[in-house]
This record gives structure tokens, C-alpha cells and sequence, in this order.
């Protein structure tokens, strides 16, 4: 059995944005799904998940090497980002969430103008 995946909330995710807090916001849809819906904040760091699984861990930019950088995974509905998260804990990184409920929730919850798909 897997250990549980961590996830922080669309709620949780808007909040640390207001406070400007530190962290990568990894989205790691494919480039035609972020076409249709993405937040735009310098935070994001666009690494697809089929890069990933091409280069695993040298898809993967400098800041984002840092075992114990704050990351955020997002995807669309929060499967991938488990995935993801999931396989960066078993790499060594410490300090990696999952988005429950992915870019879809986060228009739902927080912010209609990201856009639906």
C-alpha cells in the first residue's frame, strides 16, 4: 500500500497566493490544456507530466531540484498531480502537495476567470 498523497485545498493554495508567500505553483497539464485555462503568476513553473515521465528528473529546472523547496503540483482534476507528488516524494523531496481537485476546483472555488475546460 502507498503511503497517502499530501494535498492542500484550492481555498489553501489562494490564500498562500494573497500572502505572497514562497513557494512553486508546478502545473503539469500539457501545453493545449493550459491554453484553455491557467493562472498567470509568476510562481507557475509549466513542466508537462509526459516531459516528465520522458526526462524524469532532468525535465526538472534548477528551483525546482531543491528537495526542500515548497511545491504545489496542479494539473486539471488532481490525478496527475497525485502522481506526480507521489514520485517526487520517492525522489527525496520533502515539501511537495498535491492541488485536490486540480485547475478545475480552483475555477470553481476561487477564480472563474482561469477558465474550464
Amino acid at each position: 500500500m502507498f503511503p497517502p498523497i499530501p494535498e492542500i485545498s484550492v481555498r489553501t493554495l489562494s490564500e498562500k497566493r494573497k500572502a505572497a508567500e514562497k513557494f512553486i505553483l508546478l502545473d503539469v497539464r500539457e501545453p493545449w490544456e493550459i491554453d484553455l485555462a491557467r493562472i498567470i503568476d509568476e510562481q507557475v513553473v509549466i513542466l508537462p507530466m509526459s516531459r516528465i515521465a520522458r526526462e524524469r528528473m532532468e525535465a526538472f529546472p534548477l528551483p525546482l531540484r531543491d528537495p526542500q523547496e515548497e511545491i504545489v503540483v496542479m494539473c486539471h482534476h488532481g490525478v496527475r498531480s497525485a502522481e506526480v507528488t507521489g514520485w517526487m516524494r520517492q525522489q527525496g523531496w520533502q515539501n511537495v502537495f498535491s492541488l485536490a481537485g486540480g485547475i478545475a476546483a480552483y475555477a470553481e472555488q476561487v477564480d472563474p476567470s482561469v477558465g474550464k475546460y
